[in-house]
């Protein structure tokens, strides 16, 4: 049957970048992985912290890492600034990632960049399709919404995926809703792609978000 791959892979050095530069002794190259996964993490955990209540969208669309020699360089990509807007909160954040990775002799430096357009982004897109399942509203319900958003961020196309126990069901199903085109199999097409998972009350949900940009 039809193998499904990652499209973000399956494009890379054609119309999609790394989004770790660096470049490591191959018994050191674990070690330098499971350091990129502590300072998404960290990050991520910190900003959901220090949300306000009331939104549920973290809006980080994606944090670039690159390392040297004595610096470490992240780029956190955010839809919405509100978050982490305060200087001080920036260096906060720098203070714990720091400490997560005990490194004394390495200076870590944070920028932030705003994307234009949050909602056409796969990643900001699916927070906002999970605020949503949590809240109990149905998932048509929320996959629509999430389409006009995307629409109005003017994309070509966009593929929306649901899988597990939909709406507290018993048997878990998987409903899927695609609106313009999508073209998986051509690599030239920019498609961004996000899976992300929920955790609903009845159990974990899987979001899957592909996004046709252009060409």
């Amino acid at each position: 049957m039809g193998q499904k791959i990652n499209p973000l892979g399956f494009r890379l050095g054609a119309t999609q970048g790394h989004h770790s530069l660096w470049f490591a002794q191959p018994k050191n190259y674990s070690e330098d992985l499971q350091e990129d996964q502590k300072i998404r993490n960290c990050i991520k955990n910190y900003v959901q912290k220090n949300m306000k209540i009331s939104s549920s969208v973290e809006g980080i669309a994606c944090i670039e890492i690159q390392k040297r020699i004595d610096l470490i360089q992240v780029i956190i990509y955010m839809g919405f600034l509100k978050l982490l807007i305060e200087h001080q909160k920036i260096e906060e954040l720098q203070m714990n990632i720091q400490k997560e990775l005990n490194s004394v002799n390495r200076k870590i430096n944070i920028a932030i960049t705003r994307i234009v357009n949050p909602y056409g982004h796969p990643n900001i897109l699916a927070e906002f399709i999970a605020g949503q399942l949590k809240n109990r509203v149905s998932f048509r319900k929320a996959m629509k919404k999430a389409m006009e958003l995307t629409e109005q961020a003017g994309t070509k196309g966009i593929q929306i995926q649901i899988a597990g126990r939909i709406d507290g069901k018993e048997i878990a199903r998987v409903e899927w809703i695609r609106e313009g085109r999508v073209p998986l199999q051509t690599i030239r097409a920019k498609i961004d792609y996000c899976s992300y998972t929920v955790r609903t009350i009845y159990g974990a949900l899987g979001i899957k978000i592909w996004i046709f940009v252009d060409e």
